[in-house]
């Protein structure tokens, strides 16, 4: 029998609702509690890497990825300033197989709404408007307490709560993210014809620039400063300032961000929880439990293999016992130490101004790692 044949997941992101799909397919009962109203409608673009779209064609619902996505197979690296010559064309990575794309934009609210039905067609439960409170564990049971008063029991719970996990706070975790020094602008604008791929600027008034075609008529554009305490509704006009000093498709990202476009601003943040990933029957996945910066768009991939890990360890078990959790750990924590570390460091590279950084080196590392299936 699997470890366990009721599983609470808190939290339903990429890392979520993959598991709730692979364990509900397996019959276990399975519930995602979410803290939000309903699925996700907010939010830009999202990049995501060939190891993820791995994991995507495993659960089946890759064609409806790439039918709403816009998947690319190069990278373009272009000069700064207002003439954005090309200087080349790089053949991307393709590390989840030489038959599939290397890379893939998609629109959030796009990919969430994927999941979500897939794992509602596996059978898998999903409250919303149910934020977690508090947690008791009682020998082969985890009680929830959530906000709203009501309580849940499970025999695994699963924290893929993200960032901010309250899930990890609840069992004693002190390891959470720190800020790197970066911050993002993202804007979700019209794609030009011209965007077939993403293409990187560096240099300028920003440490990056770069755009990443979402979907036939989408794209999203991003540009990386140093962090900064930023005012939301002053957002439009700070990063259409900083895309005036770009050229190319940036000038048409820039008339979108003055004609209202959504803009949004974060500071790029790390973390690693040292030591196992779990206590007791509850353990963490994804940003719960790792995060880095999306310098080399790395997170989505990660929640989905620490799920698609996670599922296959609990179903192969002859019931509950440590050695599942710390089997799922020892499979997961170096793949997602390497992906963490090269992206602290690329962006560490950046802010020291660093000429002589290996930044092929340090990329065929992470290519060279994640190329290998969980």
């Amino acid at each position: 029998m699997p470890a366990a044949q009721k599983v609470g997941i808190v939290g339903s992101g990429v890392g979520g609702l993959v598991l709730a799909s692979l364990l509900a397919d397996a019959g276990l009962d399975v519930e995602v509690l979410e803290r939000t109203a309903g699925p996700s409608a907010l939010g830009s673009g999202i990049t995501l890497q060939g190891n993820a779209l791995r994991i995507f064609r495993q659960l089946g619902v890759l064609p409806q990825i790439l039918e709403k996505g816009y998947p690319f197979d190069t990278l373009g690296l272009r000069a700064p300033g207002p003439g954005a010559e090309l200087l080349t064309v790089l053949d991307d990575v393709r590390v989840g197989g030489d038959d599939l794309p290397a890379t893939l934009g998609i629109y959030r609210p796009e990919l969430a709404a994927i999941l979500t039905e897939r794992a509602r067609r596996a059978g898998a439960a999903i409250r919303y408007g149910t934020p977690f409170d508090s947690l008791q564990q009682d020998g082969e049971l985890v009680t929830v307490a959530l906000a709203d008063g009501t309580r849940a029991s499970y025999e695994l719970l699963v924290g893929a709560d993200g960032l901010n996990s309250t899930v990890r706070s609840a069992i004693g975790i002190t390891d959470g993210p720190r800020g790197t020094g970066m911050g993002i602008w993202r804007a979700f604008v019209p794609r030009p014809a011209e965007v077939t791929r993403t293409d990187l600027y560096y240099g300028g008034p920003a440490y990056i620039a770069g755009y990443c075609p979402t979907g036939p008529e989408t794209m999203y554009a991003y540009l990386v400063e140093d962090a900064h305490d930023r005012d939301p509704a002053d957002g439009p006009r700070v990063m259409a300032k900083l895309a005036g000093a770009y050229g190319g498709p940036w000038q048409h990202i820039r008339e979108h961000i003055d004609a209202g476009a959504r803009v949004n601003y974060t500071h790029f943040t790390a973390h690693i929880v040292s030591g196992p990933w779990y206590r007791g029957r509850v353990v963490l996945l994804g940003d719960a439990a790792h995060s880095c910066p999306p310098t080399i768009a790395q997170g989505a991939a990660m929640a989905a293999e620490d799920a698609a890990v996670l599922a296959e360890e609990i179903i192969a078990a002859q019931g509950f016992e440590d050695s599942v959790l710390l089997r799922y750990w020892e499979r997961r924590e170096p793949r997602a130490r390497t992906v963490v570390e090269a992206s602290v460091q690329l962006g560490e590279w950046m802010l020291q101004h660093r000429q002589d950084a290996d930044v092929p080196g340090l990329i065929h590392r992470v290519s060279e790692t994640v190329r290998v299936p969980v």
